[in-house]
């Protein structure tokens, strides 16, 4: 039996997702690493049951009128958790926070930043003294007039809101507005304002159209919609809102990347003129500590800052407000995020640098007792970097807490004190406690996929480097702190850019490298989308007659390009979401489902009925339930409570009518053929080539334990990565195309980065380039060239300390990742 001071965590009967009624006892007060491959269920029991746990008895002990201000936390699917102490959750989150939230923000060192400068600021003569909030440009008494705080003007004009003037406002002339319904409603809204929406665009009179797109104004009139698909729309109060209003206030507002993107296209951006681009009132841009003002320090990175304030001469009070500084901020650089500003925004973060900034400000703050659950921490780490992160998670439990890590690096669970092992594969075949104990006991378990790993056996064989087929040279580099670099891709072969966390990996590669091979002057690769293509798929191709011409020394980037005659495509796969909403799914992405859609049709009793395609999908009226409209779950409004959702009473979560599901496909409907695991629907679509080819690429590149209704909202990012290449995998024509991969191997664990390994190397073979940023010193050492950036992050890194083959690189004395590299090489 448990007692109160119950010295393990015990979890009985976990069924959630894959879980198989797993029975585990973990003990408190240890640094505790979950292992498993992707889909094992090892998340499920982190996240999924114990934290899920924890914040369920949190909820239900704060005050009904409280409840409503905290996001509700579902019960988790457990007989029985006992020994549970409060827990914190450190996920790797997928959401992008607002434009305003930043690296000071984060971690609260604006906040003190601020203080030092209202405290012992140094002052005009006769000028009164501030408070701190009139140091935040997040403040109405610290923001600049002008710019609202944000440091730069965004202005736009008519040339960008309508590029084609000859266009009506139904046509959408106005190129700014939103897509579907927003739009519509807007050139309603117009309509029934009494403007002449058919008209083209140029012929309406000046005033109209300096109205249509700048006015302020935001008038309400009743809307009577035409009549659409045989529905009847009911009249409506509609809101006028100006293309300018709204491109401006989309972009400073919303959280999405791909909104923010779009409305960027229709801005121009500048300093603001009246603060300079430090985003505050000019009262308190005249205050000055250790020689400059406020903006000035924030951005400055985080290690410079802390030698200025470590210079800084001052009294008592500043000399304790810099001390706290300079404790906190050391804190931030130890785990490798020093080459951060305090005023580098958190939208351009990746989801690792955001964990790790969070992780920082826990450390200072000083709780005891807690269980903190911390998703792969070591994530976009450069092995130099770990060391340090180790550091950081030994310090929280010697503090008298407990840390559970969900983690794929082995270095990180060969230092855990206990270990969980879960498998031993994913999905169906997964869901059960492999090992439970210290981490040498996994060396017992035959079954597992991580044991050897974490001991080293049956390393993978020895492969001499392919030799290029030629090189890809971009020659005066010039982009964030990567300057002046001439950097040369060999094609044809596999390889790495390695580099400490901010060295300019992503910079090099993803920006400057994808913009060239896009043809993009602005370097930004495929677009927001980063692939261009629907929904991220695809890539646009690049010309193949630029060689070193005067449109490839234009491009934003670097001074001159050579070699992109041999190049005829370019394909980006990143980790972002396949798609933004629970509508889009694993088959939809894939082209799958208009296969399944396609095949229902073709049956005896859709072709009795007059069923087309159509009535198989869930997106459109027809086929899908009219009661959720297709999301299998409807929102219910509580009294003093916040909206819950619930399986819908009518489809029960299939999503369809039932007329629909009354139509079987070899026994199954349409909402069971969408539950079939990806393994499993290749076995129930054996004789159809049109589906079995897509599926056999996502069973290779291992996610067989994914649906084919699997919600893109659901997908971690590198699943979403994975999907895309299996999508492009599909593809018959291949030839010259490069590849370009951001951290591929994030989010897996090391059977599965082999199984990833596999086809990118296959892609090689088949007469591809592949290059990816990476940190994993075993995909590292396979590679056929290396180029590693630094030797530090932010202004100290930037250059190309070393080139050239793995065991080249691995002796050159400058490179942090060289020691690293050359252990992956002995091991092999």
């Amino acid at each position: 039996m448990s007692t109160p001071h119950d010295p393990y965590v015990r979890v009985r009967g976990a069924r959630e997702h894959n879980l198989r009624n797993v029975d585990v006892d973990i003990p408190r007060d240890t640094l505790t690493v979950f292992t498993g491959v992707s889909g094992s269920g090892k998340s499920s029991l982190a996240f999924g049951t114990i934290y899920a746990e924890a914040q369920r008895r949190y909820f239900e002990s704060v005050a009904p009128y409280a409840r409503r201000l905290i996001h509700q936390v579902g019960a988790p699917e457990v007989g029985e958790i006992t020994g549970l102490p409060p827990a914190v959750s450190l996920e790797q989150r997928r959401s992008a926070p607002g434009a305003r939230s930043s690296v000071g923000t984060v971690t609260t060192l604006s906040n003190s930043l601020r203080m030092l400068f209202s405290r012992a600021g140094d002052y005009p003569a006769g000028a009164g003294r501030l408070d701190s909030d009139s140091f935040s440009p997040n403040t109405a008494a610290g923001a600049c007039p002008e710019c609202h705080g944000l440091g730069r003007v965004h202005r736009t004009s008519e040339e960008l809101l309508v590029p084609d003037p000859s266009l009506s406002i139904r046509e959408g002339a106005v190129a700014a507005w939103p897509g579907a319904w927003q739009g519509k409603n807007l050139r309603d809204v117009l309509d029934a304002l009494g403007y002449d929406i058919d008209r083209p665009w140029r012929e309406l009179a000046p005033e109209d159209r300096t109205w249509i797109l700048f006015t302020d104004e935001q008038p309400v009139v009743t809307v009577h919609p035409v009549r659409d698909a045989g529905r009847i729309q009911r009249p409506y109060q509609g809101t006028y809102m100006s293309a300018r209003r709204y491109v401006t206030h989309t972009f400073a507002d919303t959280r999405s990347r791909s909104l923010r993107a779009k409305a960027e296209r229709f801005l121009t951006s500048e300093p603001c003129p009246v603060c300079g681009g430090g985003g505050l009132r000019p009262e308190a841009m005249a205050v000055t500590f250790a020689g400059r003002t406020i903006a000035e320090l924030a951005a400055l990175p985080l290690a410079s800052l802390a030698d200025v304030l470590s210079a800084a001469d001052g009294g008592g009070t500043a000399r304790v407000l810099t001390a706290d500084l300079l404790a906190r901020i050391a804190t931030v650089t130890e785990l490798g995020l020093g080459y951060l500003s305090l005023n580098r925004t958190a939208p351009t973060l990746s989801s690792g640098e955001l964990q790790r900034l969070r992780l920082a400000t826990q450390l200072r703050s000083g709780l005891f007792g807690v269980v903190y659950v911390l998703d792969e921490p070591s994530a976009g780490l450069h092995p130099a970097d770990t060391e340090a992160l180790l550091a950081v998670l030994v310090r929280l439990k010697e503090a008298g807490n407990t840390v559970f890590v969900v983690e794929h690096q082995m270095d990180v669970v060969r230092r855990a004190d206990w270990l969980v092992d879960v498998g031993p594969l994913a999905g169906e075949h997964g869901g059960r406690v492999l090992h439970s104990g210290p981490p040498a006991g996994l060396a017992q378990v035959t079954g597992s996929a991580t044991r050897r790993f974490l001991f080293d056996e049956n390393p993978p064989p020895v492969r001499e480097p392919r030799v290029p087929s030629g090189w890809l040279r971009l020659d005066g580099v010039e982009r964030h702190n990567v300057r002046g670099v001439d950097a040369a891709f060999p094609l044809g072969v596999f390889t790495a850019v390695t580099g400490v966390s901010g060295s300019g990996k992503s910079t090099l590669v993803g920006q400057v490298l994808a913009g060239v091979l896009a043809g993009d002057r602005e370097g930004t690769g495929g677009g927001p989308e980063g692939d261009g293509g629907p929904e991220g798929r695809g890539a646009p191709e690049a010309s193949g007659d630029s060689g070193s011409s005067g449109r490839a020394v234009a491009l934003s980037g670097c001074a001159s390009v050579s070699g992109l005659d041999a190049v005829d495509r370019l394909v980006q796969v990143d980790q972002k979401p396949i798609g933004r909403t629970p509508r889009s799914n694993l088959a939809t992405y894939t082209g799958l489902f208009d296969v399944v859609r396609k095949l229902f049709a073709a049956t005896d009793e859709a072709r009795e009925r007059g069923y087309r395609a159509g009535q198989f999908s869930f997106n459109v009226p027809g086929g899908r339930c009219e009661t959720c409209q297709g999301e299998g779950f409807v929102s219910v409004e509580l009294l003093f409570l916040p909206s819950t959702y619930t399986p819908c009473p009518d489809c029960h979560g299939a999503r369809y009518n039932p007329r629909t599901l009354e139509v079987t496909l070899r026994g199954l409907d349409i909402a069971q053929v969408l539950g079939l695991t990806v393994e499993s629907a290749a076995e129930f679509f054996a004789g159809t080539p049109a589906a079995t080819r897509g599926l056999r690429t996502l069973l290779d590149v291992g996610l067989g334990y994914l649906t084919l209704g699997q919600p893109a909202t659901e997908l971690s990012g590198g699943e979403a990565q994975r999907i895309k290449l299996a999508t492009e995998l599909q593809r018959t024509r291949r030839g010259r195309t490069v590849y370009l991969l951001d951290e591929p191997t994030t989010g897996l664990h090391p059977a599965d980065v082999e199984v990833l390994m596999r086809q990118l190397h296959g892609l090689v073979e088949a007469g591809g380039t592949v290059v990816v940023v990476e940190h994993d010193m075993a995909v590292v050492a396979g590679a056929d060239w290396v180029i590693d950036l630094g030797p530090g992050g932010g202004d100290r890194g930037g250059r190309i300390v070393a080139a050239g083959p793995p065991g080249e690189v691995a002796g050159a004395a400058d490179s942090r990742t060289a020691p690293y590299l050359s252990a992956a090489l002995r091991a092999r």
